[in-house]
């Protein structure tokens, strides 16, 4: 890889984020494809004398098997470069990954007794075989160890800040205006709940791949050998890569799951873009105070300022997640006839998106870490804001059977702010039936918040 400064990089990932998305490299740079590429090139091959197709290499013994997948478990930096040197004059980087392998067989004692066996490296198959394979090893192996993990992390810890403050009486805003009281917690717990479905969606999405040959009908291999059961064999080296098999395509695998992963990380980062925006506000509004870091600056000009830069951030990182991965879910599906290139193109952008989803997460990670609730000013908006027991007030009087009961309350309290004395001089003046009136009475702001408590736990 390049040691080139990293202030001279284009994309901020590896410039001023280099430092972030540096566990991303081993899953989504040259460096990784070219080192999936190697990894199933080796695998088909061996599968290949595993079945018995390889008349020069009737079977593997353990000590070639281990040499031979050591060329991609071992896959080095060096060995990348060779790569790109040998792709420098075939100007076909799939093709520069099979003439490596012959360097390897040609240079690596252990592996010498495997040359003659050389012509039937890359044997049957087109590069889109090793390409989609290649691609999906990666996408499989980096949700599993780091995307995953970071999202259920994530939820987790909003899901714990909703059961610590799920008691917290506050003030609900419904179209920016005073509402039915809630709690911060079961606020939290909302986005939790959501966050785990979208969670449970990219958990169930197939990663597919496919290894059928230059057209998807195994023209190349039925010809060679006629016998073979080439669909059990494809499927079963598709599986052994932690794929699954997709039986009928074109030369590319369609994509049409990688499209539906691409809209399923889309509808977590918008629950993750509401939620940044609600914290946002409530931070705003004063209801969650940020942790000061003395060693940093708020503002160049304004020294008092604390800024929410991390849900601003993590903001700013799922829009563009969410364009590139967006613009994958519609481009990839659609090849012209059996293939096009404009795929290809495409396809090595799917590093940037997620990796600006990396960003966004551990973004609004560093962000939790900062806020705790501010009591006091929940509490003190609350108290200003007896008119949000109105909802309860229409309720108890619709209960009771009294005609035309919320417009009665509606025309004491629309557009008005309540006291707790005036809203005791209200529920005097209602005539209601004295256990109806004492159960009123007996209200606060406080204590209106339905069965907030309970669901801010169960997320």
């Amino acid at each position: 890889m390049n040691e080139r400064d990293p202030l001279l990089s284009i994309s901020p990932l590896d410039g001023r984020y280099a430092a972030q998305s540096a566990p991303l490299a081993d899953y989504f740079s040259e460096y990784a494809l070219i080192r999936a590429r190697v990894r199933v090139e080796v695998g088909w091959f061996a599968a290949l004398i595993d079945h018995g197709l390889v008349k020069q290499c009737p079977r593997l013994p353990e000590a070639e098997r281990t040499a031979l997948d050591a060329i991609w478990q071992n896959f080095s930096l060096d060995d990348a470069h060779r790569v790109k040197a040998i792709e420098a004059t075939t100007n076909h980087d799939v093709k520069a990954c099979e003439y490596f392998l012959r360097e390897c067989f040609a240079q690596r004692e252990a592996l010498a007794s495997l040359l003659p066996a050389t012509e039937s490296l890359h044997f049957a198959a087109t590069s889109e075989d090793i390409n989609n394979l290649a691609y999906g090893i990666l996408l499989r192996t980096s949700l599993d160890a780091k995307f995953l993990p970071l999202m259920e992390d994530l939820a987790s810890r909003i899901a714990g800040f909703a059961e610590a403050h799920a008691a917290l009486a506050m003030l609900a805003r419904t179209h920016g205006q005073a509402a039915s009281p809630t709690t911060l917690g079961k606020e939290f717990a909302v986005f939790a709940s959501r966050l785990r479905a979208a969670i449970d969606e990219i958990k169930a999405t197939p990663i597919p791949g496919k290894c059928n040959g230059a057209v998807g009908n195994f023209n190349a291999h039925l010809i060679a050998f006629p016998d073979a059961d080439w669909q059990a064999l494809s499927a079963s080296f598709v599986e052994h890569l932690g794929l699954t098999p997709q039986a009928l395509t074109t030369q590319i695998e369609p994509h049409d799951h990688l499209a539906r992963l691409c809209h399923a990380f889309v509808r977590f980062h918008s629950v993750l873009l509401d939620f940044n925006r609600d914290v946002w506000s409530y931070i705003a509004l004063g209801y969650l105070k940020q942790r000061r870091i003395d060693s940093e600056t708020g503002s160049s000009t304004m020294p008092h300022k604390v800024n929410p830069i991390d849900f601003e951030n993590s903001e700013g990182n799922l829009g563009v997640a969410n364009a590139i991965l967006s613009h994958l879910a519609e481009k990839l599906p659609v090849s012209r006839w059996q293939r096009d290139l404009s795929d290809s193109t495409a396809m090595r952008n799917i590093g940037v998106a997620f990796g600006h989803s990396w960003l966004a997460m551990r973004s609004t990670m560093r962000g939790l870490g900062k806020i705790e609730a501010n009591e006091a000013r929940i509490r003190e908006d609350l108290s200003e804001a007896w008119e949000v027991l109105a909802e309860a007030a229409q309720t108890l009087l619709r209960r009771e059977g009294v005609k035309d009961g919320y417009e009665r309350i509606k025309a004491l309290t629309r557009g008005e702010t309540l006291t707790e004395a005036s809203w005791r001089t209200l529920v005097n003046s209602l005539g209601l039936p004295e256990d109806a009136e004492s159960e009123l009475a007996a209200l606060t702001p406080w204590t209106y918040i339905g069965m907030a408590r309970e669901l801010a736990k169960s997320s």
